[in-house]
C-alpha cells in the first residue's frame, strides 16, 4: 500500500517521504486550526449557529484539502478565508442589513463564476503573466505577513492608537509561552530535526498546560448538527445592485487573495519552471469549488491558505501531505476539545485574541520564506522597486490582494516612464487597469 501511494502521488519524484508528507500536513493543520473555532465564532456574528457553522468548516476545509490532493497532487490546504469571513459578516449582512441567507447566495453565486472564470483559463492566464520578480515578491511579502501575523498572535506585537503597533506585555503567561516556544523550535529547526515546528507545536502545547494559557478539556466530542446552515439560500435579493455588487467585491478579493497564496506556496516549495506553475489549471479548479461547496455547507468563501507553507517548509511536495491536513479536518468534529487545547485562542485583554502555541510557528515560516528575497535583481530598479512595493504592501496593508495591487499597478507605470513599455505584457495593463478602476469606485 506504501509502495503504491508513494507511486501515485509521485513522492520519491518530488523527493519526499511518506513520513515527511504525514509530518509536512500535520504540521498545516495544527497552523490552520484556529479557524475551527475562529470561523463560527465570527459567523455567528450574522446569526448563525455557531456548532452548525464548526461542522460545516471542518467538512468544507476537509473537502477541499481532499481534493486538491488528489486532483492537482499539491499541498496546499484551504479552508474560510479570514478577511472575507468579516466582509461576509459585518459588511453584507450587518451594514447592508442582508440576511445570512441572502450572504450565502451570493457567496455560491460568486463560487459558480469563479469557476467560469477558472474553465476559461483566465486565473491561470493572470498566474503566468505576472513578471518573475513580482513572484518572488510575492512570496516574500507573504512570509512577512504570516511573521507579522504571528508576532500578533503571540502577543509579542499588539495595537497601539499613537504608532499603530508597539510592543506587547513580556510578563503575560500566553507571550511567555509564545516566547519559549519559538526558542525551543527555533533551536529545532538550527538542529535540522525532522518536523521541527510540528514538535514545537507540541512542545508548546505542554508549556501552555503548565502556564495555564491552555487547559485539558477532554478528547472527544459529538459533532453538532450542520442542519442550520446548511443550503440555506436566498435568492430574493438577486436583481439588487447592492447584491450584485457584493458578488463583484466577492469575486475581486479572492481572486487575487488566492493568487499570491497560490504563488507564494509554489514560490517556497519549488514549483514554479519556467515562470509557470505545472498543473496550475488543477490547483485552480479545486480552489474555485472550494467557495460552492463552503456556500453550500453554510460557511463563508473557502479557498487556498497561507498557512500551508508550514507544511512546505517542513518538505510537503505532493497531495498527500493535503489528504492528511483534510482528514485531520474530519477527526477535529470527533476531537474538538483537544483541537480547541492547541488552535483555541487565548483572551489576551478585551477583543485581543490569541494564539500562541502555533504563533512560533508561523514566525518560524515568516524567515524561511523571506530566503526568496536573493532571488531579486536590484540591479535592474524597474524589475525591484515593484517588488518592493509588493513586499511591503502586502503586511501593511494587511492584504494579500491590495499588496498585490500596488505591485501590478506600479510595474507597468514604472517600465512605461523609464521607456520599457514594451517589456510589459498587454494583461499586466489590463490588470492595473482593473486595480485602478476598483479603487476609483469602489
Amino acid at each position: 500500500m506504501l509502495e503504491s501511494i508513494t507511486k501515485i502521488f509521485k513522492i520519491t519524484e518530488r523527493k519526499s517521504s511518506i513520513k515527511t508528507e504525514v509530518i509536512a500536513g500535520s504540521t498545516t493543520f495544527l497552523t490552520m486550526a484556529y479557524i475551527i473555532f475562529v470561523e463560527p465564532a465570527v459567523l455567528q456574528n450574522a446569526g448563525m449557529d455557531f456548532g452548525a457553522v464548526l461542522t460545516a468548516t471542518c467538512i468544507g476545509a476537509a473537502i477541499i484539502c481532499i481534493l486538491m490532493g488528489i486532483i492537482a497532487n499539491y499541498p496546499i490546504a484551504g479552508a474560510p478565508l479570514m478577511g472575507e469571513n468579516f466582509f461576509f459578516v459585518f459588511t453584507i449582512v450587518i451594514a447592508m442589513n442582508f440576511s445570512f441567507q441572502v450572504a450565502l447566495a451570493a457567496v455560491l453565486i460568486e463560487g459558480v463564476l469563479f469557476l467560469i472564470l477558472t474553465s476559461m483559463k483566465l486565473r491561470e492566464i493572470i498566474i503566468d503573466t505576472i513578471p518573475q520578480s513580482l513572484k518572488h515578491a510575492m512570496a516574500i511579502a507573504i512570509g512577512i505577513f504570516i511573521a507579522f501575523i504571528g508576532l500578533k498572535w503571540a502577543g509579542l506585537v499588539v495595537a497601539d492608537p499613537a504608532t499603530t503597533v508597539a510592543l506587547g506585555n513580556l510578563k503575560s503567561p500566553a507571550v511567555v509561552t509564545s516566547l519559549i516556544g519559538f526558542l525551543v523550535t527555533a533551536a529545532l529547526l538550527v538542529k535540522k530535526v525532522k518536523g521541527s515546528l510540528l514538535w514545537g507545536i507540541l512542545f508548546t502545547t505542554i508549556v501552555a498546560l503548565l502556564t495555564g494559557v491552555t487547559k485539558f478539556e477532554g478528547i472527544m466530542s459529538a459533532p453538532p448538527s450542520i442542519s442550520p446552515v446548511f443550503m440555506k439560500f436566498d435568492f430574493s435579493q438577486i436583481l439588487n445592485p447592492n447584491f450584485i455588487l457584493v458578488v463583484f467585491l466577492l469575486l475581486y478579493m479572492e481572486i487575487f487573495d488566492t493568487i499570491g497564496t497560490i504563488i507564494g506556496v509554489a514560490e517556497e516549495g519549488g514549483f514554479i519552471k519556467n515562470n509557470k506553475i505545472p498543473g496550475a489549471g488543477k490547483i485552480l479548479f479545486v480552489d474555485a469549488l472550494g467557495t460552492s461547496v463552503g456556500a453550500i455547507l453554510g460557511t463563508s468563501t473557502i479557498s487556498s491558505y497561507i498557512e500551508s507553507n508550514a507544511g512546505v517548509t517542513q518538505g510537503g511536495r505532493t497531495g498527500f501531505s493535503n489528504i492528511i491536513t483534510g482528514l485531520l479536518f474530519l477527526l477535529a468534529l470527533f476531537f474538538s476539545p483537544l483541537v480547541k487545547m492547541i488552535g483555541g485562542g487565548y483572551a489576551l485583554g478585551e477583543n485581543n485574541i490569541i494564539y500562541p502555541i502555533v504563533a512560533p510557528a508561523l514566525i518560524l515560516v515568516g524567515f524561511l520564506m523571506i530566503k526568496n528575497i536573493v532571488k531579486l535583481d536590484f540591479s535592474d530598479l524597474s524589475e525591484s522597486l515593484p517588488a518592493y512595493l509588493t513586499i511591503i504592501g502586502i503586511p501593511l496593508t494587511f492584504s494579500i490582494a491590495d499588496g498585490i495591487a500596488f505591485g501590478i499597478v506600479s510595474y507597468p507605470l514604472i517600465k512605461a516612464l523609464t521607456g520599457k513599455a514594451k517589456e510589459v505584457s498587454i494583461v499586466m495593463y489590463i490588470l492595473a487597469g482593473i486595480f485602478i478602476l476598483k479603487y476609483i469606485f469602489f
